[in-house]
């Protein structure tokens, strides 16, 4: 009942930037927390970022934290992914999904709905 598109991604150089964009429809965007996470081939699925339905609250992965910003703009249904200072290991699909806030944020399952990814690559 919710379709999510993620956009933005692409391959970069070691230390680059990229925002990845999450826009979401379907539902009524400031009802849910909206969350990241990645994964690469034949890895594990990883939480990387969550951002509550009001853009109050929310944190990072340890992996990711002082590098990576999550942000939304609810007047656009967008969520956003700002990812400075990439390292190889960065690479993976990047996943958006939405969790409807009677949920709480802090638990990293249960999530509604997902995005079908964007790939990101970071090359040395």
């Amino acid at each position: 009942q919710m379709q999510l598109v993620e956009s933005g991604g692409g391959s970069v150089q070691v230390g680059g930037s990229l925002r990845l964009s999450c826009t979401a429809s379907g539902r009524t965007f400031s009802n849910y927390h909206m969350a990241w996470f990645r994964q690469a081939p034949e890895k594990e699925r990883e939480f990387v970022a969550v951002i509550s339905w009001n853009g109050f609250g929310g944190y990072t992965s340890d992996s990711v934290k002082g590098r990576f910003t999550t942000s939304r703009d609810n007047t656009n249904n967008t969520a956003y992914l700002q990812m400075n200072r990439l390292k190889p290991e960065d690479t993976a699909v990047y996943f958006c999904a939405a969790k409807f806030n009677s949920k709480s944020y802090y638990s990293r399952g249960d999530y509604d709905y997902w995005g079908r990814g964007t790939q990101v690559t970071v090359s040395s």
